[in-house]
């Protein structure tokens, strides 16, 4: 009797801790959609399933132009709602005057798309089709670059705007090995470890290349700014929902941004400039919030409020080489940020009368 029941037992808790090590490993391994990407300067990937369940961004009316409306009237596809992850690679063009600009893309979605309609809606706008892997790839001329765009399953669709075919055959070729047996890109592979795990959102890679400046292509720039970064310069970005930390207002979104600089002098040097020019942001943030104490949009205020307190909690450090840049937000502090240029929650005028 106790052979009898000591080996189910021991069957049970062999295969409890299968299941716990498949699941450790689905944890670490980079999501699919990203796996998925070809070779690439840097990756971006975006899980917007606990987005939209935290802020409800699919609730919120948007302004969209005619071409794009007619796109979900179509396809019946409304991104902000049947979007579930997307993944980003950026591709460093060698003549940056050419068509592509200085760089490139490939991308792959992960969502809710009716199959039918999606196909139709393509073939309407496509200059050429290939068959490839069972697949459709539709070639789309925008703005004197060639977007391809193909189908891998029911749920994935995957585009690149790359000069030739090489990205969009990689993606559907991956695709057709299986989510286990695809690894990835060397990209992904060197630096994705490195990522916080449970990370809603990240980055690696030279992940300046859209941002370069217009004065000196070499450095970043946001909003016309120049940063003392180099778009060569290689990152690890992420964005990661933290629970524990403020519990009162519904946790807490993490960022944390890696600088892999080429010596420690310039590791110095960057969290220098970065500090001065955070002083600088945070004086500005705090005599706009004096300055609007004064005023009755109680939004308004609340957003500067935010602002200056995400700003007070961001932290630079560096070591040897590597400079390290954390920052905190509170839920109810995003929720001030978007309320703020939400119209429906800004107090309406009161009716005057001549």
């Amino acid at each position: 009797m106790r052979k009898r029941t000591l080996i189910p037992l021991l069957i049970a808790i062999l295969l409890l801790c299968v299941l716990g090590v498949l699941l450790y490993l689905r944890a670490k391994a980079p999501p699919e959609a990203a796996r998925l990407l070809p070779e690439s300067d840097a990756i971006i990937f975006l899980n917007l399933k606990p987005v939209r369940a935290a802020t409800h961004f699919d609730k919120t009316p948007l302004q969209r132009s005619p071409d794009f409306q007619h796109f979900i009237d179509v396809t019946g596809i409304l991104p902000e709602r049947d979007l579930d992850s997307v993944a980003f690679a950026f591709h460093r063009m060698p003549n940056p005057n050419g068509p592509n600009g200085p760089v490139a893309f490939s991308e792959v979605f992960v969502g809710r798309f009716d199959g039918a309609r999606l196909g139709q809606y393509l073939h309407s706008l496509a200059s050429a089709e290939e068959p490839y892997a069972d697949r459709t790839i539709y070639t789309i001329p925008i703005d004197g670059r060639q977007l391809r765009i193909a189908q891998l399953t029911y749920d994935t669709l995957a585009a690149s705007n790359m000069p030739t075919t090489e990205q969009i055959h990689s993606m559907l070729d991956r695709s057709r090995a299986g989510a286990l047996s695809t690894p990835g890109s060397s990209l992904l592979a060197a630096r994705y470890r490195e990522v916080p795990i449970l990370s809603e959102a990240w980055g690696i890679g030279r992940i300046g290349l859209p941002l370069a400046s217009d004065d000196d292509p070499n450095f970043i720039a946001v909003l016309g700014l120049q940063l003392p970064l180099r778009t060569d310069t290689d990152f690890i970005a992420s964005l990661r929902y933290t629970a524990a930390e403020h519990v009162l207002s519904g946790g807490a979104v993490r960022l944390r941004i890696e600088d892999i600089t080429p010596d420690t002098d310039t590791a110095t040097t960057t969290v220098n400039t970065l500090t001065n020019l955070l002083n600088v942001l945070r004086g500005l943030a705090l005599e706009q919030a004096t300055a609007q104490t004064t005023t009755p949009q109680a939004a308004t205020t609340a957003s500067s409020n935010a602002i200056q307190s995400i700003l007070n909690s961001v932290t630079l450090t560096h070591h040897d080489t590597r400079v390290l840049l954390n920052a905190n937000a509170a839920i109810d502090q995003l929720k001030a940020l978007t309320t703020a240029h939400d119209p429906a929650a800004l107090p309406s005028s009161p009716n005057t009368t001549p």
